[in-house]
């Protein structure tokens, strides 16, 4: 597999385009004020530009037509690479054009439009360059003499105009083919509201030369921070463009759009400012769900500025942001690459990559935890002075100054329109444009019904189907204080009023309160684990005391229950939600709580009927109102059923939602079997419930891509072995056979023992959560139900790479992935091991030490990270108190002595269930709501299950 063009396949590309080309040179050589060395570089870099785009769009087609000719026999060369020569010879001869033109009929027209249009577009730079070189010279301060170019720095707008980076002997400068009237008044605006920043250290934008209609840039170099000062004034700039992008509403400003220069980041691209905002569609989640996605779509996160993970195809688990995008944390990409080039076999493929790293960090290592205090505080600053300049009439005016300018909106994420550009240039459209166009138009208007602002007009959607046909991104435009919004081929879409006056209206209604508790939060998402952070509270209690054990263990409960109860979002109709930062199938992300356990409204629920239960026992603290947003947020899950089974129909060939035993159906499967075996829902319900999810399992298997315990298709193993226990259904454990058989086939075994691929971990990883442990720990449980030898083989084999993991030297487990270090956790280390040795080892010597090294290793480094079942002392607490239990504690350990460090510690620090505590979290795994229910466990009477294996009992109360 290879990335390299195929030999020969320049020149087919070349017999398309070549007159074109040679058009191009007579206009350029028309424009005198060009010398010939700038005319010639114009050229080459136009052909370079055509020949990437040519092959890119067209190359499935050129193939394809390789593959028709070997098979008809019309390559008589005796080995491949002798019929690829040939092939290449006949696709050069005129001829090839009639034999593409039959197959393909309007592909030499569109490809025609296209290069045309670039063509036209180079010339138009090269023009533009010519008449404004002496006002490029005093922008740059060099002789403006074009000494090489880049063309193409983004995607091609209205006819193939694209933004081009022009090379002077001693600097460079940007071209843009759009109005940089926003540019200059954003500049403005910046030095009016931070008068006191000095010069080199103020948020700016670039310089620029102003035309109608486009203008130049100067190019911003990106340097590294040279000290902590420089770091931290950089990261307070971030601060200060959150508060700025907030009030203007502005959207888009991903990583590509700001550039690291020193201590300053520099926004390079703001062409989105003042983006209009649409009401949302009801969700059919509930009125709860939809007032929680209406503050998040008008929060901060808008601005793309804040680390988040993509969901779309192609950017899954991407974070693509202006503050995050950071190295080492974003997932490989697969991106399409000729498969046996230079043969006639040669045909594409794809290969994994991993995205260049952008220009917006300050450091090839980027300091975002240690500094992200910075940006918060930047964030206060400004927001706080443009309050006070609001209060005193003077805001108002200071935007005045935009009325006139010329914006862009985007109206669909770009990556809407990559996908239907493809599909639009892809052999089968090619040989039946109409019918693609029909697919295209349906796509759209379907898009149009589910995002708000997306154009539904007929016309309009033909007019965008007309440019991606001929290579050209639409672009919705708009002057920001007049309102008609000017789509693709002159259409006009949605009157949008004065978007000036409107963003300052919304900003003074903006929850300042959640914004800033989203600010200081949206760092997780920047990276894939939240373990292991260097700069986390260090929550060891300074003086644990073991007295007044269960008065302080009621009274810690009842304290969390309650906040819960005071952070949720009640609607009329009886719902709730949360908004919260949550871990899903991309990463972490701030969201309403979804349907999962880990983080989301099941463990919610989970929690408030065990706390009822250990109410009803006498053994915690009646809360109020807790029993009714039990039965609200109870409601909320039947709501939610409902609508995912409406949504499967709806969108029956959308991704499925995964496995996962924590984060997807298996973790469904055994919140309905808990919430009955608690008591708040009737077990037949539960198990109807329990079965309705079930049956989606066979595709979210079938698409899996994790294999593991957490999120993969191992997670279904044991909730599905429940649920044919509970209910005498076998398939239910046919389809836990089925699991077993795919992890079997898909295992990597080797002398250190077996383990998976995954998204985390292409080479495989260990862990419960994540990798071999949890597998082998499903795969031991189903050989075990089932008798099946091959699944206990298998599993063993799984702990023995686990067991290779462990360094005895630390006491503990290393993940792969780092080169130092043990983890102490339950996802990846000693909390995991415990649970599974406590599990699998009845009498069993191995598992006997095993535990003994899991809670030696919890003991000492498993305390005082977090106080969650994930990442912190509640995980360890249970694996501490299963090592009492079983005889094998560390020396001098007891439950008095485990029962008060964790609640003094609890009391002296309060909850942390994260290295930034800056947004309350409900959920069970990473949240208060697991240390609350883990409160509720520590009573000596307590009969609760643990969460920290996916094994629910079956439904009976625990009474």
């Amino acid at each position: 597999m290879t990335a390299a063009p195929a030999p020969g396949l320049d020149r087919v590309v070349a017999s398309l385009v070549g007159p074109a080309l040679t058009g191009l040179a007579d206009d350029l050589a028309g424009i005198r004020a060009l010398g010939a060395h700038e005319r010639d570089i114009l050229h080459q870099v136009v052909a370079g530009v055509l020949h990437e785009q040519v092959l890119g769009r067209v190359g499935r087609a050129l193939l394809l037509e390789l593959h028709a000719a070997r098979l008809t026999g019309r390559l008589t060369a005796p080995d491949p690479a002798g019929r690829w020569d040939e092939w290449i010879e006949l696709a050069c001869e005129p001829s090839f054009r009639h034999t593409l033109t039959g197959r393909f009929p309007t592909l030499l027209h569109r490809l025609g439009t296209l290069v045309d249009n670039q063509c036209r577009a180079g010339a138009t730079l090269a023009r533009r360059f010519a008449a404004d070189r002496a006002a490029i010279g005093r922008l740059t301060g060099s002789e403006p003499e074009l000494t090489d170019a880049t063309l193409g720095a983004g995607d091609s707008h209205n006819g193939g105009q694209t933004v081009a980076l022009i090379g002077l002997p001693t600097a460079r400068v940007v071209y843009k083919p759009r109005s940089l009237a926003v540019d200059a008044a954003l500049a403005g605006f910046l030095r009016a509201v931070l008068p006191d920043e000095p010069d080199e250290t103020r948020i700016r934008v670039p310089e620029i030369v102003l035309r109608d209609g486009y203008g130049w840039a100067a190019h911003v170099e990106h340097r590294y921070c040279t000290d902590d000062g420089e770091f931290r004034t950089f990261y307070r700039g971030l601060g200060h463009w959150l508060a700025v992008t907030r009030l203007f509403g502005a959207s888009d400003l991903h990583a590509e759009n700001l550039i690291a220069a020193g201590p300053v980041p520099v926004v390079v691209d703001c062409e989105t400012l003042f983006t209009p905002r649409s009401p949302a569609r009801p969700s059919g989640h509930g009125q709860a769900m939809d007032q929680a996605i209406e503050l998040l779509r008008t929060s901060v996160l808008r601005t793309g500025l804040l680390p988040g993970r993509g969901v779309a195809l192609g950017f899954r688990g991407a974070d693509m942001s202006a503050a995050g995008a950071l190295p080492g944390e974003q997932p490989e990409v697969e991106v399409p690459v000729i498969v046996d080039t230079g043969t006639d076999r040669a045909r594409i493929g794809t290969a994994r990559i991993t995205r260049p790293p952008a220009k917006n960090h300050p450091g090839p290592e980027p300091r975002l935890r240690e500094h992200w205090r910075a940006v918060v505080d930047g964030f206060d600053e400004l927001n706080h002075r443009l309050t006070d300049l609001d209060r005193r009439g003077r805001l108002a005016p200071l935007l005045s100054g935009f009325a006139d300018c010329p914006i862009r909106i985007v109206v669909r994420d770009t990556v809407v329109y990559g996908e239907l550009g493809a599909m639009l240039w892809h052999p089968s459209a090619l040989h039946d444009e109409p019918a693609a166009r029909r697919r295209a138009a349906d796509l759209l208007a379907g898009h149009a019904a589910n995002s708000p602002g997306a154009p539904a007009a007929p016309e309009t959607i033909q007019a965008e189907i007309d440019d991606l046909l001929v290579g050209d991104v639409p672009f919705f435009g708009v002057v920001a204080g007049a309102g008609q919004v000017t789509g693709p081929g002159g259409t006009a879409t949605d009157e949008v009023g004065d978007l000036v006056g409107s963003a300052l209206v919304r900003w003074r209604d903006l929850d300042a309160a959640l914004d800033r508790e989203v600010i200081e939060c949206a760092v997780v998402s920047a990276y894939r684990d939240e373990v292991d952070a260097p700069d986390v509270a260090h929550l060891r209690p300074s003086a644990p005391v073991g007295n007044a054990l269960d008065r302080r263990r009621r009274t810690l409960t009842a304290a969390i229950v309650r906040t819960v109860i005071d952070r949720a979002i009640s609607a009329p109709d009886g719902t709730v939600a949360w908004i919260s930062p949550t871990l899903g199938p991309t990463g972490i992300a701030i969201q309403p709580l979804a349907l999962d356990i880990y983080g989301g409204l099941p463990g919610v629920a989970v929690l408030l009927a065990a706390h009822q239960s250990e109410v009803a026992g006498g053994r915690a603290e009646p809360v109020a109102r807790s029993a009714d947003l039990l039965g609200r947020t109870l409601h909320t899950l039947r709501t939610m059923d409902g609508r995912v089974v409406a949504e499967r129909r709806e969108h029956p060939t959308a991704r499925p939602d995964p496995a996962g035993g924590y984060v997807g159906h298996g973790s469904r499967i055994w919140s309905w079997l808990l919430l009955a075996r608690f008591g708040a829902v009737e077990p037949d319900e539960a198990l109807r419930r329990a079965v309705d999810i079930a049956g989606y399992l066979p595709e979210s298997v079938a698409a899996d891509e994790f294999a593991d315990l957490l999120i993969g298709m191992a997670g279904a193993v044991v909730p599905l072995l429940r649920l044919a226990e509970a209910t005498g259904d076998e398939r239910w454990r046919s389809e836990a056979i089925g699991i077993g058989d795919r992890l079997v086939a898909s295992a990597r075994t080797g002398e250190n023992g077996a383990r998976w691929a995954g998204p985390r971990s292409p080479d495989g990883i260990g862990g419960f959560a994540h990798g071999s442990a949890g597998i082998g720990w499903a795969l031991a449980r189903l050989g075990t139900a089932t008798d099946e030898a091959r699944f206990g083989k298998l599993a063993e084999a799984a702990f023995a790479y686990q067991e290779a993991l462990f360094l005895p030297d630390q006491g503990g487990w290393r993940d792969p992935r780092k080169p130092v270090g043990v983890a102490a956790n339950w996802c990846y280390g000693c909390d995991g091991m415990g649970v599974v040795a406590a599990d699998l080892g009845t009498g069993d010597p191995y598992w006997h030490g095993m535990l003994e090294r899991a809670a030696a290793a919890a003991w000492s480094a498993g305390l005082g990270v977090t106080h969650t079942l994930c990442h912190g002392d509640l995980g360890s607490w249970e694996v501490l108190d299963l090592a009492i239990t079983a005889g094998v504690a560390p020396a001098g350990v007891t439950r008095q002595v485990v029962d008060g460090y964790v609640l003094s510690s609890l009391e002296q620090h309060g909850p942390r269930w994260a290295m930034n505590n800056g947004m309350f979290r409900p959920g069970l795994l990473a949240g208060a709501g697991g240390i609350a229910y883990q409160l509720l466990r520590m009573h000596p009477e307590a009969t609760l299950p643990s969460l920290l294996l996916p094994d629910p009992p079956l439904p009976r109360p625990v009474r």
